[in-house]
């Protein structure tokens, strides 16, 4: 990048030596028996920005299939956190086909990959398991990912059987969330171009929103250490957080500057494409579960654009705050009254409409 320099850039150095503590970190994690093991998959498709994972089970799936989509800021390893604390084995047991997608960093220099980009890679992961199941997939998505899972069903809701939402915001009007505030009331601007490290987001977002990203996670931390099993969760989450996955410029300013600031996807005004996208071509039963404690995801986020859509069509299930999973934004996914109460009653609902 800046070739005639004799000594390397700063912000260079910065990174690499952030790089450098997060892989001790995560070595140090490893070795105390805090990686993730998770369950058997095979890969069933790989394709631009995303490698699709077909989950193993001992007989034939009895249920429907189901894509789950992780947020592509991280590994998916946290929708299979533990034995106990797994959306995937919560999918298995209940004879679902689960897919997972695996978020692939955009290739150094390649062609700029957008909102547009993303959830075309997440209708292609969809028509792959339609055509091993013979059943489109009810798809689940967490934070980003949800949001994308959902712009994909906008665009395509034949690819879909059903929406389920898990702390994923879809309407970023003013106090919608604390972050989108944050967010929007910043003066700088994206680059559209080029790539963004997962650690330098990270690091933004912790600036844009300290309270969220700092000092809630010490503050768990902090109580987590009169409850082993909340510590232990709280360490398999810090070494899950470690694995970061770059994103595209381009991405990134669209969802500040079409999302987050312009609120067009609830608006109804929204194109990927020569496609215009809201809540009149989302035509598919949607869930939502949603925390009071989420900063990014919480109720506000997700019932104005839902109070748009067909009557009847949708449905929020809230659940209270965790001590354990660090940010309360990773409660669906790893909590463990998220999994005694929650979870039950989603895949209730995801029964209900096979």
């Amino acid at each position: 990048m800046w070739p005639d320099a004799p000594f390397p850039h700063p912000l260079a150095l910065a990174q690499a030596a952030q790089r450098n503590w997060q892989q001790a970190q995560a070595g140090t994690l490893d070795l105390l028996g805090y990686g993730v093991a998770g369950q058997p998959y095979d890969i069933a498709a790989e394709m631009p920005l995303l490698r699709l994972r077909h989950y193993r089970r001992r007989a034939a799936p009895q249920g429907p299939a189901v894509l789950m989509v992780p947020a592509p800021i991280k590994r998916p390893s946290i929708w299979d956190l533990t034995t106990k604390l797994s959306v995937v084995r919560v999918g298995l047991d209940r004879g679902m086909d689960v897919f997972l997608t695996e978020w692939c960093p955009p290739v150094e220099g390649g062609i700029p990959h957008g909102l547009e980009d993303y959830a075309a890679a997440l209708l292609a992961a969809a028509g792959e398991v339609t055509a091993r199941t013979g059943q489109a997939p009810v798809v689940l998505g967490h934070s980003l990912g949800g949001t994308l899972a959902a712009l994909a069903a906008a665009l395509e809701p034949a690819h879909f059987r059903a929406l389920v939402l898990l702390a994923a915001p879809l309407s970023f009007g003013p106090g919608s969330s604390a972050f989108r505030d944050a967010v929007a009331a910043r003066e700088d601007r994206t680059p559209e171009d080029g790539l963004l490290p997962g650690g330098l987001l990270a690091q933004s977002c912790a600036l844009l929103a300290p309270g969220t990203f700092v000092w809630n996670r010490w503050l768990d931390g902090t109580l987590s250490l009169a409850d082993p099993a909340a510590l232990d969760l709280h360490l398999r989450i810090t070494r899950w957080a470690l694995d970061e996955v770059p994103l595209a410029g381009r991405l990134v300013h669209e969802m500040v500057e079409w999302l987050y600031r312009e609120d067009r996807f609830t608006a109804g005004r929204l194109m990927l494409g020569e496609r215009r996208v809201g809540p009149d071509t989302l035509r598919l039963p949607a869930l939502a579960a949603v925390s009071a404690g989420d900063e990014i995801g919480p109720r506000a986020a997700v019932a104005p654009f839902f109070a748009r859509m067909a009557p009847g069509s949708t449905e929020i299930i809230e659940h209270p705050a965790e001590i354990g999973v660090g940010l309360q934004h990773l409660a669906i996914l790893a909590g463990r009254r998220a999994h005694r109460e929650v979870w039950p009653r989603i895949a209730a609902w995801i029964a209900a409409r096979a």
